[in-house]
């Protein structure tokens, strides 16, 4: 299954703080890279999205738990769609 994990840091929540727990927890073996599909940072800083697989929200909680005190998450289930197969599906009325 893959997961939207779209966060937003807290006001006074400084790169350095991040930066920090990040090499933190990498070094923890808590991010779970091998799960990050994708992670990107919006044009302007402090906030962005992870694209995350994994069968076990449990298991995506505790990676997403230790920077909960640095930013907010907006954590949703998503389905990834092929274009071509898609606009077929939608052409034959399905």
């Amino acid at each position: 299954m893959l997961w939207f994990c779209e966060y937003t840091w807290y006001p006074g929540t400084s790169a350095e703080e991040v930066r920090q727990r990040v090499i933190q927890q990498h070094h923890a073996g808590t991010n779970r890279q091998d799960q990050i599909r994708g992670w990107y940072d919006l044009v302007g800083g402090g906030a962005g999205f992870l694209i995350v697989e994994s069968d076990d929200p449990a298991q995506l909680n505790l990676m997403l738990t230790p920077y909960m005190d640095l930013m907010g998450f907006d954590v949703r289930a998503i389905t990834e769609n092929d274009y071509d197969t898609t606009i077929a599906r939608l052409q034959d009325g399905a």
